[in-house]
């Protein structure tokens, strides 16, 4: 496997890192895929059972969830990928490391806090 390792102050990641944040990733995705799968089956068991149907709102707050689910999973299936193919931790915008901090934190990162910053601020 092609691992990086990015070497620059607060951002190297050592070996031990990358399997720790792997191990999270994986987790994240676990988590994710049960998510899913629960709030899919929810929906189903209480589609085809006349007088369980959910309120409106109840619809719209587990739309919401699903969605904010299969945005997480495929940020986390990106960071796996990335991890793969060795270009884990480095910023999507600028092509610089992000800091180990932060992708200790967020192992999903895409962008270093500078970017994040600008693209937050909508720069």
């Amino acid at each position: 496997m092609n691992q990086r390792i990015i070497d620059d102050h607060n951002t190297a990641l050592s070996t031990e890192d990358l399997a720790a944040l792997r191990e999270n990733l994986h987790e994240q995705r676990l988590f994710r895929q049960e998510q899913l799968h629960q709030l899919s089956a929810a929906a189903t068991s209480r589609a085809g059972a006349p007088g369980l149907r959910p309120a409106a709102s109840q619809l719209e707050v587990r739309n919401k969830l699903a969605a904010s689910a299969r945005l997480v999973l495929a940020d986390v299936e990106a960071a796996l990928t990335r991890m793969d193919q060795g270009r884990f931790g480095i910023c999507h915008l600028c092509r610089g490391p992000i800091a180990r901090e932060l992708l200790m934190i967020v192992p999903q990162a895409r962008y270093c806090a500078r970017c994040r910053q600008v693209r937050e601020a909508g720069g």
